[in-house]
C-alpha cells in the first residue's frame, strides 16, 4: 500500500496557496561566499546519498537534519513594491539551514529612510505528519482498500494521530469509531492547508518605509551546511621524477537552498567563529594573478586580511543536495618530485605521552613495525612551476601504465592549506619491495647517577633494482634530555625527540643503523 499526501484534484489548492504569498516573483541577483572549517577527509560524501537522506526524513521530520561541517553568507538583491508606513513583506526561498540570527536587511534606495521594525523567520514547514496534528477534530477523506481490487472513500473526522495510527469517527451508528494505519491507506484527502503550515521556510519582516514605490532591497544571512575543498589530481610521470598538478573545488551543498547563477566566492583560510551552545552531528601565479591564465572565466585568486578569496569570473548555479565540481586553476607541468621512503620502527599505534611512570621500561617502545612508508615531495615554489595559496584538499595521485597508456591510481591523502614556497608531503602508502627491522640491543639504568642507556640496530632491506635512500626516523622519548653517544652513521636532529638517519640501500642491499642514546635526569 501507499500513501498519498494529497489527490490530484487539490492541486489547485496547492497552486492558490503558492500564489498567495507576497514574496517578489523576479529571479535575485545572489552573491554566495563559502566558508569551510572541515577537512576533505572529514566529510564522507556517502554519508549524504538519498538512502541517507530519506532516514534523515524519518528521523528529523526534515532531510536537512544533519549538518556539514561548512558554511556560507548568503546576499540576494531584489525589486520589491513598499508603501509608504509600515509595510508586512515576506522573502521566501531561503535556506533551511538559515541562522536567522545573522540576517540583515536594507533597501539600496532609501537606506535612511527605511528601516526594520521587527523580523522573524518561519519554518513550520508542511509535512504529513504535521498536516495531520492539524487537522485533529476536522473532517478528512481516506481511500483504503478492502481487498480482491475493491477499495473504499470515507469521510471522517480525525480524533487523534500518534504513531502512524489514525483515530477516526466515521459517524457510521454501526461502526462509529475507526482505528486506521496511516502506511496502509491509499490517500488521505485534505480541504485546505491548515494556518501556520508553510511549504517553504519564510523571512518576515515589518518595515518602515518613508518613500513608495519600488525599492532595491539586499538581504544577507548565513546558511550551515554548505563545504568545499579543493580536489588535487596528480600525475606523476613515468621516470618519477616530475608531476602534473591540476585543481578543482568541491562543493557539497546540504543548505536547503539553490543558488541560481549566483556570484561564487570562496574563502580559504581558518576563520574563527564563536562556538555555539549546541553539540553539532557530526591559487595564482602570483599574489594577484588570475588562477585560470587566459581563462577570464576562471578563478581569481587575491590575498584577503589573513586569508585567501577565490572569485570565480562567472555566474555559477550551486543546487540544493548536489556535489559539485569547478576547476580551480589549469593543470601546473613539469613540476619537480622526489620519492621519498620513510622507516619508522615504532609500531603506529605506539604512544608514550602520559607514561611518564614507565619510561624506565626496559620494553617500552621496543615493538616492531616493519613497514616502509612512501611519500612524494615537491615545493610550491614559482620557479617549480606552482608557487601559489594551495588551499586544504585531497590529493590524489596517477601514473601511466606504459603498457596502454592508461592512468592507474597509486595513493591519496590530504592536505592543510600551504601558502607559497612551502613544501608538499603527499603520503602515498608502504613499499612493497622494502622492509625495516628494528631491535633493542642494549639497556642500561644507574638510578644513582640518574642515566640511561639505550641501544638500537635498524635494518633496511631492498629487494628492487635499483638503489634507493631510505629516511630512518627514531624518537627518542624516554627522558628530555638526551645524547646520542655512540653511532655508526651521521644523523639530524628533527626537534627535541626526533632524529633521522638516512641510508643508502644498494639493489637488493641491506643497510644497518645502530646507535647509543644516553638519557640523564
Amino acid at each position: 500500500m501507499r500513501f498519498a499526501f494529497v489527490r490530484p484534484m487539490l492541486a489547485g489548492f496547492w497552486a492558490c496557496g503558492l500564489a498567495a504569498a507576497s514574496d517578489a516573483a523576479e529571479a535575485a541577483d545572489t552573491a554566495l561566499t563559502i566558508y569551510s572549517h572541515a577537512g576533505p577527509g572529514g566529510v564522507p560524501v556517502e554519508a549524504y546519498s538519498p538512502a541517507v537522506m530519506q532516514g534523515a526524513q524519518r528521523q528529523y521530520g526534515s532531510p536537512y537534519g544533519r549538518e556539514l561541517p561548512g558554511y556560507a553568507v548568503v546576499r540576494q538583491k531584489r525589486k520589491m513594491e513598499l508603501k509608504e508606513g509600515v509595510n508586512t513583506l515576506r522573502f521566501k526561498d531561503v535556506a533551511a539551514m538559515i541562522d536567522p540570527t545573522t540576517v540583515s536587511f536594507e533597501s539600496l534606495t532609501d537606506p535612511a529612510g527605511t528601516r526594520v521594525i521587527d523580523q522573524s523567520y518561519e519554518f513550520d514547514l508542511v509535512s504529513a505528519d504535521k498536516l495531520l496534528a492539524k487537522y485533529i477534530d476536522r473532517p478528512i477523506v481516506i481511500t483504503r482498500s478492502l481487498g480482491e481490487g475493491k477499495i473504499e472513500s470515507l469521510t471522517a473526522t480525525l480524533l487523534s494521530y500518534a504513531d502512524g495510527q489514525m483515530v477516526l469517527k466515521t459517524g457510521d451508528a454501526a461502526n462509529p469509531i475507526l482505528v486506521a494505519n496511516r502506511g496502509n491507506l491509499i490517500n488521505i484527502e485534505f480541504g485546505e492547508l491548515p494556518g501556520g503550515l508553510i511549504t517553504k521556510p519564510t523571512l518576515v519582516w515589518n518595515l518602515a518605509a518613508a518613500r513608495a514605490g519600488e525599492h532595491d532591497i539586499r538581504v544577507a544571512y548565513q546558511t550551515k551546511s554548505i563545504v568545499w575543498w579543493a580536489d588535487y589530481n596528480l600525475i606523476l610521470a613515468g621516470d618519477e621524477k616530475t608531476l602534473e598538478v591540476g585543481a578543482w573545488v568541491s562543493i557539497i551543498n546540504r543548505s536547503g537552498a539553490s543558488y541560481e547563477d549566483a556570484t561564487l566566492k570562496l574563502v580559504a583560510g581558518d576563520v574563527h567563529r564563536a562556538p555555539e551552545a549546541r553539540v553539532e552531528y557530526d591559487s595564482g601565479l602570483n599574489t594577484s594573478g588570475v588562477l585560470t591564465g587566459a581563462d577570464a572565466q576562471g578563478f581569481v585568486e587575491k590575498p584577503f586580511f589573513e586569508y585567501h578569496l577565490y572569485t570565480l569570473g562567472r555566474p555559477a548555479t550551486i543546487r540544493d543536495n548536489s556535489t559539485q565540481q569547478i576547476e580551480l586553476f589549469p593543470p601546473a607541468r613539469q613540476v619537480p618530485v622526489e620519492k621519498v621512503y620513510v622507516y619508522y620502527g615504532l609500531p603506529e599505534n605506539f604512544r608514550w605521552y602520559g607514561r611518564t611512570a614507565m619510561v624506565t621500561d626496559r620494553d617500552l617502545g621496543v615493538q616492531m613495525n616493519r613497514k616502509v612508508d612512501i611519500y612524494l615531495r615537491f615545493e610550491n615554489r614559482k620557479e617549480q612551476n606552482l608557487g601559489m595559496p594551495l588551499p586544504a584538499g585531497r590529493i590524489r595521485v596517477s601514473k601511466t601504465d606504459p603498457a596502454d597508456g592508461s592512468l592507474e591510481f597509486i595513493g591519496e591523502d590530504v592536505s592543510d592549506h600551504t601558502p607559497k614556497d612551502e613544501q608538499v608531503l603527499v603520503k602515498m602508502g608502504s613499499a612493497f619491495d622494502v622492509v625495516g627491522e628494528r631491535r633493542q640491543t642494549d639497556f642500561r639504568m644507574d638510578t644513582s647517577r640518574r642515566e640511561m642507556y639505550e641501544s638500537f640496530e635498524i635494518k633496511v632491506r631492498s629487494h628492487k633494482e635499483e638503489a634507493v635512500t631510505v629516511l630512518v626516523k627514531e624518537n627518542l622519548f624516554r627522558w628530555a634530555t638526551w645524547d646520542i653517544v655512540k653511532k655508526n652513521t651521521d644523523y639530524e636532529k628533527v626537534d627535541h625527540r626526533t632524529v633521522h638517519f638516512p641510508v643508502r640501500v644498494k639493489p637488493d642491499g641491506e643497510a644497518v643503523v645502530t646507535y647509543t642514546v644516553k638519557y640523564t635526569w
